[in-house]
């Protein structure tokens, strides 16, 4: 087989069809709230994990999470608006609202109705659905919009309604799949000539009492109580679970035609696209990797490349026995001997889960190590797992060019969805 790289010679795009640029970052999470924060936190390899504060942990075996505290949505909506909304809302709005003013697009120059939105969560509101409905079971009155804040297409909602674009808006809950297929999702929307810009993200808020004890009840949740900043450790022999997060993380994805002709800068390409589903079990992974290794072989070949070609992966990377486990046999089973050649890690290890909101975050991770040439790293990678066995990029960011990655995300259901991203080139 030819090492040779394929060239990206392709004003249509493979097989014709139109090329998708992403244009717009935008972010909010447990290590910063803009691009440039972000990428220090995870250049550093610095943990965002910390102890709750917010609500009691008494009843909960987890007492600490990755937290967006510096969080305040008036520093996004007025005060109005913002009381509307739950706070996966007020976070999705605030991502999309940054990725917006990264791309510099003025959307008063465009079409609203070829403009849309593809937003992913898990949950929704958690918080407020709890809330409200113990309230209300002991005797306590609903909030009269109670149900349309805590509805997880309501994310999306407040994104079109708070920037007035009115083209498709779709939401996605395929768990911690959802927001890597809003991606792939929102490339096929483009690439039918649907529309010119999509707004392609995910957003989770979930960190609630009722939330963490429901991940603690299947025994998903890290215990590491003692010390939280070393509890989100991917691949290690000694993981013990995920570390739940929140935040939010939007991108701006346009047509190259239209983002050529408006002077765009470009971040680079959605390449490839794909999901499959185990069909196996409701929150285990089915542990031979098999439908997840299909996913990483569709989205190759809906890019038009080999194995070969990858120089990263942005590991899915939960912190969890059998997800970490199974991740490794399925880039095994996609990438052959490649898997032991590629870079791999895993943003989960600073960032904590964020659930519906990981595939978009990660995403924004993975499109900025191609334009840095810098790697992040997995850290609190200590002691080696036998069925772990990769290049995991341990502790250390590295420097090295990247020209081709894929970004994977994986969810309860079994949901699997793969993405491909790739430098841009005329």
């Amino acid at each position: 087989m030819s090492s040779a790289r394929p060239k990206l010679d392709r004003p249509a795009g493979k097989n014709g069809r139109m090329r998708v640029v992403v244009t717009g970052m935008g972010t909010v999470n447990p290590l910063g709230k803009d691009l440039e924060e972000y990428w220090h936190g995870l250049i550093e390899g610095r943990s965002g994990a910390s102890p709750i504060e917010r609500f009691r942990t008494d009843r909960l075996a987890t007492k600490f999470a990755c937290q967006v505290n510096t969080f305040d949505p008036k520093d996004y909506l007025d005060r109005k608006a913002a009381q509307r909304m739950a706070r996966f809302s007020q976070m999705a709005v605030a991502a999309s609202g940054l990725a917006l003013a990264d791309s510099a697009l003025d959307l008063a120059k465009e079409d609203s109705f070829r403009v849309g939105v593809a937003m992913g969560t898990g949950v929704g509101a958690f918080d407020d659905m709890t809330e409200g409905a113990a309230a209300f079971i002991n005797k306590g009155r609903l909030n009269p919009l109670y149900a349309p804040t805590i509805i997880p297409n309501m994310a999306g909602a407040s994104v079109a309604m708070q920037f007035h674009v009115r083209g498709p808006n779709t939401t996605v809950t395929t768990a911690c799949a959802a927001s890597t297929q809003t991606i792939g999702d929102a490339t096929r929307m483009i690439q039918r000539g649907d529309v010119d810009v999509m707004l392609a993200g995910g957003t989770e808020a979930s960190l609630c009492e009722v939330g963490i004890a429901s991940f603690n009840a299947i025994r998903a949740l890290s215990t590491r109580n003692d010390a939280p900043e070393k509890a989100s450790r991917p691949f290690d022999r000694d993981r013990d679970g995920f570390v739940p997060g929140e935040g939010a993380g939007t991108l701006v994805l346009e047509s190259r035609e239209h983002a050529i002709n408006r002077g765009a800068r470009i971040y680079g390409e959605i390449l490839g696209y794909a999901t499959t589903n185990d069909a196996y079990h409701q929150v285990a992974p089915d542990e031979t990797g098999e439908a997840p290794a299909k996913a990483v072989t569709l989205a190759l070949k809906d890019a038009g490349l080999e194995p070969h070609d990858i120089d990263y992966v942005n590991a899915h990377g939960t912190s969890t026995q059998l997800n970490d486990a199974g991740e490794t046999k399925a880039l095994k089973r996609a990438l052959g001997d490649h898997a032991y050649k590629v870079a791999i890690s895993s943003t989960k290890s600073m960032i904590g889960h964020l659930l519906g909101a990981a595939g978009a975050v990660e995403a924004i991770a993975t499109l900025l190590t191609i334009n840095r040439g810098m790697i992040h790293p997995t850290i609190n990678y200590e002691n080696p797992d036998p069925e772990c066995d990769l290049d995991y990029v341990p502790n250390t960011a590295r420097r090295k060019d990247v020209r081709f990655a894929i970004s994977n995300g994986f969810g309860f259901g079994g949901h699997n969805a793969v993405v491909v991203l790739a430098r841009y080139e005329e």
